[in-house]
């Protein structure tokens, strides 16, 4: 919480869109940069691949995690596999996520390696996610 707080305090300072966009960039990167190898190496390109796929959404970080937001809701994030001590890593998608399909869908994806099959598989929901 006390990282949610931070953050929203450094998004309420001034400053034009783009140098906000940058320093949430910037922000994105350092986090990534301080994982664990396993967990950089896959937060590295998942950050490229969501980018590529949705040059739309903008990097920021939510609750200390890499997150992607379009008009300033989170769209999708990342959780390291270190960060709750867990065995895998995780790419979830929040409710303004538009991966509806009938009455039940998946939110969250288990991530254990990235082939390119999974960034390609990624890429399309990403896309898919950001449909109005």
């Amino acid at each position: 919480m006390k990282e949610r707080a931070r953050e929203l305090k450094t998004s309420a300072r001034r400053g034009s869109r783009a140098d906000k966009a940058a320093q949430n960039e910037a922000a994105v990167l350092a986090r990534i940069a301080e994982m664990p190898e396993a967990d950089r190496a896959m937060a590295e390109r998942l950050h490229a691949v969501i980018k590529a796929s949705a040059p739309d959404l903008a990097p920021k970080l939510w609750y200390g995690m890499p997150a992607y937001a379009l008009d300033g809701k989170v769209v999708c994030f990342f959780q390291s596999a270190r960060k709750f001590s867990t065995r895998y890593a995780t790419l979830g998608f929040s409710d303004k996520a538009s991966l509806d399909e009938g009455a039940m869908w998946p939110t969250s994806y288990a991530l254990r390696d990235l082939t390119p099959a999974e960034e390609t598989r990624i890429a399309a929901l990403v896309r898919r996610a950001v449909l109005s």
